[in-house]
């Protein structure tokens, strides 16, 4: 049954474009016209030792790409399609990639074990393949069976995969403890192949999330736990890095079991980051960072009320640690690279350390401060380059955290040093004393700080420096841009008609539109900055500058119209083009915004919104998905604004509505047009009704489309809640197709609780979706057909006393289904009157949302009280 594909898979690597496409398509024509032969070719192509090593790798690849893809609606016909398979057709793929796990060429070995873990991750949940952990198992050998070194190697390689492929409760967990045992072998100081090791460390990383019994018993942790600290010693770098990549797991993953183990992990971690190479010491600090982000989250949760007899395990590793904690990662930052700040992906040595610094700040608080500030009063005016950026990164790297009355003093002694610092002749210096300024900007500056270090004395020299640097190199630009958006939104509460940013307000714009315009405003992310600064410059702007605003208007829109002129002879043109309109519709959307805020504004930004309409139509034209995003948003505030006149768009705007329904693949495209109906919905009222079946057709399509990301669907129910309020008893014709479909997600919602976090997220947003959509509903049809709802009232109450049950649910969802249950009983008057006489939650769940802190569902329970107590005096 298995073919010949040596030839077309060497031709499918040609150099010759020809060669390579003739090879392409003869492959994807075996595979649909007979998948099962394509598939056993492939695996006896990748076990056969005689072939070329080029073709068995790319026989491999393709054999993992025919079981699993990134998108879940491919990767479920993927799935699928293996599991309708000849049974015993797939027991001979299996075994071929079993037997090449023994071959000599290492690509085929490698290929293989990731294939393995796919039909592993298929089979295992299904309980397929029983016999897969005891074969790889048996491929270690034992005390009187020594088997080959790179059999080992592949088969701990394919355990690590199985481990990443599947979840934990698959696997018995006497199939987990030989794993481990297997695995804990081999990277044993007894094992003499570095490669062994390496493969089983890079294993057990993977295993870690199933060890949960074995962490719970001291011995099986302590022989795990001496393993990998004796692995951070290994002679082989590889080895070394990825035990303490292990550490850094067990850190968030077991943090409450690492008390007997800290001493000793310090005085690895330690030698590690002062000596070992920077792979491996880049992770004995992310081990830190780790322990920090563990502690910040539980003060985050449980808030500072922690005793010695607390429940939850809090054994404040960093503040142990601290006095010698803080100097290591301070020795750290002076190990900067030359071109750092030119490289957007750079990660080194001094910014993981001063990273980890801030997050120790944020743990400790207080206490880092006297550890810090003596480093930077001793280096901040060295003549060594490193020695200045050092001391301005550990300063502005401790401003999160420590209290307002720690710092301000602090600062206010420090910004004129560091405004005269933007001018240091070592560029460095200059990018990290602006960045510190944002960071300054943007923790002691603002409504809410009682002694800000801005004041109206110093404001205009903070400017005059920032808008001095604004014709530096672009990455110090970057940071100065940052600093001015910071400056910026702490004035954004001032409250009055004014601010005191007004009377430097056309500066700054003016400054930052020549900053966009650039030619090297590509670098360094800098017109994306420059733009997001204006952006947010605009948002917190005050009446008195509203002229200014208005001006930029007609500025935006033709640089806009200049993006549809441009020549698009390359993808790279194609990109700066999309970049360019996205960024232009973004700032549209933010002017439209706050324009049509005020009723004084609103009418000089409308008699532009026939031109900005007309622009953002010819942006679609050029199809692309973040084009369309900007742009579709930029649409929804236009709606927002124009209310009832943005009906005369409809005609022409609706097809690119449609398609933004239909555009699955991007769905962040689609979930913003649901959003964008909303915003249209509340504009228009019953004027958006010849659009409705349409609209309508195409969200229900979506809903029950397998292929559209899940996230989309909470939005889509609100969506209907948007069109039943705004159509009223129009809905009705579409009750038939609404209602069996919020009922159905209803259901879910209800059987998907107690999950993991993730899901338990997804599921409070989905409930709040259905319950916008019966909110919106009952309120359509509340003045003239109230009587449709009754059928559903009883599953509507149901659902609720579900919710009611979860102890998951959060005070959103709270608020949303006693305003249904309000709603319920307003629209339906006293036709609801047994149904809440029959119900004993209602009165337990009002109670408890009425006693809440949180204002608005304490309102709303109370309102929902009220209106249920007048129906049933009724």
């Amino acid at each position: 049954m298995a073919l010949e594909v040596t030839q077309i898979l060497l031709n499918a690597q040609s150099p010759d474009g020809s060669v390579r496409k003739v090879a392409e398509d003869s492959l994807k024509q075996f595979q649909e016209q007979n998948l099962p032969a394509f598939l056993l070719s492939l695996a006896h192509e990748l076990a056969n030792n005689d072939k070329p090593a080029e073709s068995r790798k790319l026989a491999g690849l393709i054999l993992k790409n025919s079981l699993d893809a990134k998108e879940a609606s491919r990767k479920s016909e993927l799935v699928q399609a293996w599991v309708s398979l000849d049974p015993g057709l797939k027991s001979q793929i299996k075994a071929s990639l079993l037997q090449t796990l023994s071959s000599l060429v290492a690509d085929a070995r490698h290929t293989s074990a990731q294939v393995i873990a796919k039909v592993a991750g298929i089979e295992l949940p299904q309980g397929g393949w029983p016999d897969l952990v005891g074969t790889l198992l048996a491929n270690m050998g034992g005390p009187q069976v020594e088997k080959p070194s790179h059999l080992k190697q592949a088969t701990l390689e394919t355990l690590g995969y199985v481990c990443e492929e599947v979840s934990a409760d698959v696997l018995a967990q006497d199939q987990v403890n030989s794993i481990l045992t297997a695995v804990v072998q081999g990277m044993n100081t007894l094992e003499s192949n570095n490669d062994v090791r390496l493969a089983a460390t890079e294993a057990l990383y993977n295993a870690l999330d199933f060890a949960q019994s074995n962490f719970e018993n001291d011995m099986e942790r302590d022989y795990i736990m001496r393993v990998v600290c004796e692995a951070t010693l290994s002679p082989d770098v590889r080895v070394r890095q990825a035990a303490f990549e292990c550490l850094v797991c067990i850190a968030s993953t077991y943090y409450e079991k690492l008390v007997p183990y800290m001493q000793d992990i310090f005085t690895i971690a330690s030698k590690a980051v002062r000596e070992d190479e920077e792979p491996v010491a880049l992770q004995a600090i992310e081990f830190w960072s780790s322990i920090c982000d563990e502690e910040i989250e539980i003060q985050e949760e449980y808030g500072s009320g922690f005793t010695g007899d607390s429940e939850v395990p809090y054994f404040q590793f960093i503040k142990q640690a601290l006095p010698a904690l803080v100097p290591l990662l301070l020795e750290t930052l002076t190990k900067q690279e030359e071109d750092q700040d030119q490289d957007e992906g750079a990660w080194n040595l001094s910014m993981a350390g001063g990273t980890c610094l801030g997050l120790v700040a944020r743990t400790v608080g207080d206490e880092i401060v006297p550890l810090v500030m003596p480093y930077v009063q001793e280096n901040i005016s060295k003549q060594d380059w490193r020695c200045r950026e050092a001391a301005t990164y550990a300063f502005g790297s401790i401003l999160e955290g420590p209290s307002l009355e720690q710092l301000t003093p602090l600062v206010n002694i420090a910004l004129n040093f560091m405004l005269n610092a933007v001018k240091d002749e070592n560029n460095h210096v200059k990018d990290t004393t602006a960045w510190t300024l944002s960071r300054i900007f943007e923790f002691l500056h603002g409504p809410n700080v009682d002694n800000p270090v801005i004041t109206p004395a110093n404001l205009p020299v903070i400017l005059g420096v920032l808008l001095g640097s604004i014709k530096d190199v672009p990455n110090v630009v970057e940071k100065v841009c940052g600093a001015i958006y910071f400056l910026a939104q702490g004035y954004e509460d001032s409250g009055g008609s004014s601010s005191p940013l007004s009377p430097f307000f056309q500066g700054i714009v003016h400054a930052l539109l020549l900053t966009a315009d650039r030619e090297d405003a590509g670098d360094s992310r800098l017109r994306a900055s420059a733009y997001e600064t204006l952006n947010e410059v605009v948002r917190c702007s005050t009446e008195d500058t509203a002229t200014i605003v208005m001006q930029l208007v007609p500025v935006i829109m033709q640089k806009l119209g200049q993006t549809l002129e441009m020549q698009i002879v390359s993808s790279d043109d194609r990109e700066k083009q999309s970049e360019l309109q996205a960024l232009l519709c973004g700032v549209l959307q933010v002017i439209i915004q706050k324009l049509g805020a005020s009723e004084s504004t609103k009418y000089g930004m409308l008699q532009y919104s026939d031109q900005m309409m007309g622009l953002f139509l010819r942006v679609f034209a050029c199809r692309s998905a973040t084009v369309h995003e900007e742009a579709m948003l930029a649409i929804g505030a236009l709606a927002y604004a124009t209310g009832a006149e943005f009906g005369k768009y409809m005609n022409e705007f609706y097809r690119f509505l449609e398609m933004g329904l239909q555009n699955f693949e991007e769905y962040q495209v689609c979930a913003i047009t649901v959003g964008v109906v909303g915003d249209i919905c509340r504009a228009l009222d019953d004027k958006i009704l010849p659009f409705c079946d349409g609209i309508m057709t195409q969200l229900l399509k979506d809903l029950s489309s397998n292929q559209l990301h899940r996230s989309v669907k909470p939005p889509i129910f609100s969506c209907f809640g948007d069109i039943a309020l705004a159509i009223g008893e129009h809905f009705e014709k579409y009750l038939m197709y609404a209602m069996p479909m919020l009922q159905s997600a209803a259901e879910l919602s209800a059987q998907t609780a107690n999950q993991d976090d993730e899901m338990t997220d997804y599921n409070n947003q989905l409930r709040n979706g259905i319950f916008e959509a019966y909110s919106g509903i009952f309120q359509g049809f509340k003045n003239t057909k109230p009587e449709l709802m009754i059928p559903f009232a009883n599953h509507i109450l149901q659902f609720i006393e579900s919710v009611y049950q979860d102890k998951d649910r959060d005070d959103t969802v709270s608020k949303a289904a006693v305003g249904v249950m309000g709603d319920l009983a307003d629209t339906l008057g006293t036709n609801s009157s047994v149904l809440f006489r029959n119900s004993a939650f209602y009165k337990d769940f009002l109670d408890e949302c009425s006693s809440s802190d949180d204002q608005q569902l304490k309102e709303t329970a109370d309102w929902a009280r009220a209106t249920i107590d007048h129906i049933l005096s009724g």
